[in-house]
């Protein structure tokens, strides 16, 4: 009989995880079978539906975009039911603008829901006038575990070699379709796995979008330069197992989840981005407290900047730990504050304009 582990493509933790967040399910479809068998007056459902099924009450999918923003929607790509999920600001944009839109991808294990929480990125865009989107990788469960195929890393998407960039450009095309969205300014955010797919999304769809930023993420050595250039922030934590930010092999609870290939060193993911966008001379290198910031000299347009934070773990800075296994996040800095500040000054011009 095969283990949970071998069932899920998972590490052990991370299946007995999806175990605990099935029983509830479980539960309720129990309730259910016997509403159905010995009758009931009305329908069993609890007040909110998170709290039958872990997820936030949007299970609409398909159909036309949602009015007020709150909607889980599907997107069919490869052969593949995808999901998103979709927050507008709490006003239209003004007269003649449109909004911009932060793209924030999930670590891998993880979903859009959690991913929410963990980054807060929701009050902010409804504060501050963007949309926020939450896109979801695979995996064998259709809502939970899911991963992104970043080339060599992670999971099942990896495995099974998922066109996750296809689904990206699939995605934004919808957006900008359903939404008074600008095309200018499409940005894209990740953690861990979903910070290696926005490195690849910004490697294979430069002209889509604006600029990309990575939090504990990294890249490998052996990834092509984009055709033109993509503004880049990087976030990474000095005290990251599972990401060393001096590189070298992933480490952590879900080193099983890669492919083998030794990680470049987290100066190694900015002086990518430093080529890609023709910045020249050695960086402006700074240091207050644990904060380490590597600024590099680009072309007008173009910002790469390396944020190194001493005393943080793997996660999301300033946001809350993904799981209850989950490291506790560094204070020193709050990532979805740096990172919209960063995307407020990137606007993509046209493939001529840029490096």
């Amino acid at each position: 009989m095969k283990t949970v582990s071998e069932m899920t493509g998972l590490p052990v933790d991370a299946a007995m995880r999806e175990l605990w967040l099935q029983i509830p399910r479980m539960a309720l479809l129990v309730v259910m079978a016997c509403s159905a068998l010995f009758g009931a007056p009305r329908p069993v459902m609890a007040a909110d539906p998170a709290s039958a099924t872990g997820r936030p009450a949007d299970r609409a999918l398909g159909g036309p975009a949602p009015a007020n923003g709150q909607g889980r929607y599907a997107l069919t790509h490869g052969g593949i039911e995808r999901h998103y999920l979709v927050r507008l600001p709490a006003s239209a944009p003004p007269a003649g603008q449109r909004w911009p839109v932060v793209l924030v991808l999930h670590g891998g294990g993880g979903d859009g829901p959690i991913t929410e929480k963990t980054t807060g990125f929701t009050p902010r865009g409804q504060r501050e006038g963007f949309v926020v989107v939450y896109p979801e990788g695979t995996g064998r469960f259709a809502n939970h575990l899911l991963t992104w195929n970043a080339g060599h890393c992670c999971g099942q998407a990896m495995q099974r070699r998922v066109d996750d960039v296809g689904f990206m450009s699939a995605l934004i095309d919808k957006l900008l379709a359903d939404y008074p969205i600008d095309p200018k300014r499409v940005y894209v955010t990740g953690i861990s796995n979903g910070g290696m797919m926005a490195h690849r999304v910004g490697r294979e769809l430069p002209e889509k979008v604006a600029a990309i930023a990575t939090v504990v993420a990294g890249l490998f050595g052996d990834e092509k330069p984009p055709a033109v250039g993509v503004s880049a922030l990087m976030i990474n934590g000095g005290l990251d197992v599972s990401v060393p930010v001096a590189g070298g092999a992933p480490g952590g609870r879900f080193a099983e989840a890669w492919d083998g290939t030794r990680l470049l060193p987290a100066t190694g993911q900015a002086a990518f981005w430093a080529a890609a966008n023709r910045c020249a001379g050695e960086p402006e290198v700074t240091r207050q407290d644990v904060v380490q910031r590597t600024r590099y000299r680009c072309p007008a347009g173009r910002e790469v900047e390396l944020i190194v934070l001493a005393d943080h773990p793997h996660g999301w800075p300033g946001g809350v730990a993904g799981s209850r296994l989950g490291a506790t996040p560094s204070r020193s800095l709050d990532a979805s504050d740096e990172i919209w500040a960063f995307f407020k000054r990137q606007h993509a011009s046209s493939p001529a304009d840029r490096p």
